[in-house]
């Protein structure tokens, strides 16, 4: 019985981690209560780790601040790898906008907290914790402590930027989603339909492609073979079929010769018609069958081949050796265009058309087994990572700072994240992760991350609240929630679709728990999108400004 009460009662790395998970799980039931309508989520393991330290359960802080920092480095990679197809092409169409509204909110902050130390008693190192604190940003934070090392500052004084942080962090995180939830009441916001006109835009910023056929009317093509027609139109279509007489003669013959009057079949995007009209005849849009009349048929298959990954369709050269093509591509929800030289990857979703005999054979070829994807690709992770910590440690000098500024952990790992999503594969290593695989370790760091940050902070935080901290908490209040609520009514006045406000408004104030309230509004990608496009200046501009705030107000 000594045993258990000493396990209990005494700091280890064993108990540390004991409570750790008491915070989680019971965070996580929290998080689960719905009151009208209101669910805190995940952002509920915070406040449960407040509370089992307020009870004065023995931790230890070496533990929690490595589980903390990894939580967050497997929150944010996910988040990045995830977003990467789409982030460049977002960050065309309304980046630009999206980071001019965050960067709003990043000096509407700054300057709230450059005239608390003005008009007030209260000590700049504070302010500084709480400029961090509002903002949810732990990287700010240790800029701000390490100026303070650097110039010379007491740990007593060092000490209150940590517990001015601690203030301010649990109304940074509520503040954003108390932003988002008025915003939507004030505006009577329907999330359905900011939904709608949400992928109704995707379909816009993306090529739309269609089923055409194309009546074969240049003397040009007359008696060339299939193979040639092919070459000649490898950027504008992705052939499927020959129609002649209304009866399909080919599923991919190239030796089949096309005759005036021949219909070409196939799949490709609006931009390409006029110049299909100009290179072979007159085009006409089709119908999507289900189902193909005749000896031809049509399937979906999940590539998943791992020796053929990587390689474009004239290397696989399926057409060569089946009479099949692959009309269409769906890869991370984007619609793919597909020809000679487009590179298929693990998790593609192909169409393929072809004789109905050999489908099964090329299904075969192509994988087609989900239980290749469910493998976790462990190598790809890390590697990831580890370019990710580097990235973030790399030291940028700037003029006038007595500290280089970095990335951090989580700055370094969203960009390369970014780009390895983006890229997909570096020579043979792919980076492809389910979105089961995704989603798990998403929802493990930001577990870990809040349950360590309240640990951390909840040891003193009624103390100090109740000596006079609650004016700090009144001033993180301002800080979070003045510039966020502007801002957010002039993007939404603006016309801005509200899912994309959640998200910048997340990311601005670099704000995970945030993001996952965000991302319960609707099923798509408009939050995440809108965070990780922010994010990276965003991360910057607070480590920046934080170590300029020091300098400036000491």
């Amino acid at each position: 019985m000594d045993y258990i009460l000493r396990f209990f009662t005494t700091q280890s790395i064993s108990s540390t981690m004991l409570y750790m998970c008491l915070a989680a799980f019971t965070g996580s039931m929290l998080g689960k209560l719905e009151i009208k309508g209101i669910r805190l989520g995940v952002a509920g393991v915070l406040f449960t780790g407040i509370l089992v330290a307020h009870f004065g359960a023995p931790i230890d802080a070496h533990t929690l601040y490595f589980m903390r920092d990894f939580g967050l480095i497997l929150f944010v990679y996910s988040i990045g790898l995830s977003m990467g197809p789409r982030f460049f092409s977002s960050f065309k169409k309304d980046g630009l906008l999206l980071n001019l509204f965050s960067i709003a909110i990043v000096a509407g902050g700054f300057g709230i907290a450059f005239l608390i130390v003005r008009f007030t008693d209260i000590p700049s190192a504070a302010v500084a914790g709480l400029m961090s604190g509002a903002v949810t940003n732990t990287p700010s934070l240790g800029a701000a402590q390490q100026v303070l090392v650097e110039q010379g500052a007491a740990p007593a004084v060092i000490s209150k930027t940590g517990m001015a942080y601690a203030i301010a962090y649990p109304f940074g995180v509520f503040g954003v989603i108390l932003s988002m939830m008025l915003i939507r009441r004030f505006f009577r916001i329907n999330t359905q339909s900011e939904m709608n006109e949400y992928l109704r835009s995707l379909e816009g910023s993306e090529p739309a492609l269609h089923n055409v056929e194309i009546t074969v009317l240049n003397p040009g093509l007359f008696g060339k073979s299939i193979g040639h027609i092919k070459k000649i139109l490898a950027r504008e279509l992705a052939f499927s079929r020959i129609l002649r007489h209304g009866e399909p003669i080919s599923g991919g013959n190239d030796e089949e010769i096309i005759r005036k009057g021949d219909i070409i079949c196939g799949v490709s995007s609006q931009d390409n018609i006029q110049t299909l009209e100009l290179k072979a005849g007159v085009v006409s849009l089709a119908k999507m069958a289900d189902n193909i009349p005749g000896p031809l048929g049509m399937i979906n298959i999940l590539m998943t081949n791992q020796r053929i990954a990587g390689k474009t369709i004239q290397q696989i050269g399926i057409y060569r050796r089946y009479p099949a093509n692959v009309t269409r591509i769906y890869r991370s929800g984007m619609k793919i265009l597909p020809t000679l030289l487009t590179t298929l990857e693990l998790g593609d979703t192909l169409r393929v058309v072809g004789k109905q005999e050999i489908l099964n054979d090329v299904k075969r070829e192509l994988g087609d087994s989900i239980n290749e994807l469910v493998k976790p690709n462990i190598i790809s992770i890390f590697l990831g990572i580890f370019t990710g910590i580097i990235l973030g440690s790399i030291p940028l000098f700037i003029p006038g700072l007595p500290a280089p500024a970095r990335l951090g952990l989580a700055g370094g790992q969203l960009l390369i994240a970014i780009f390895l999503g983006h890229r997909g594969r570096i020579g043979k290593l792919s980076f492809y992760m389910t979105p089961g695989a995704s989603l798990f370790m998403r929802e493990l760091g930001i577990i870990l991350f809040l349950a360590c940050v309240g640990l951390l902070s909840g040891g003193k935080f009624v103390e100090t609240i109740l000596k006079g901290g609650w004016q700090w908490m009144l001033y993180g209040v301002a800080i979070t929630l003045i510039p966020v609520l502007i801002v957010g009514i002039i993007a939404r006045l603006m016309k801005v679709n509200y899912l994309k406000i959640c998200g910048f408004m997340a990311g601005s104030m670099t704000d995970p728990p945030a993001l996952e309230f965000a991302n319960g509004l609707a099923p798509v990608q408009a939050q995440a999108s809108a965070y990780a496009i922010v994010y990276p200046l965003t991360m910057f501009l607070r480590v920046l400004l934080a170590q300029i705030f020091i300098l400036v107000t000491m």
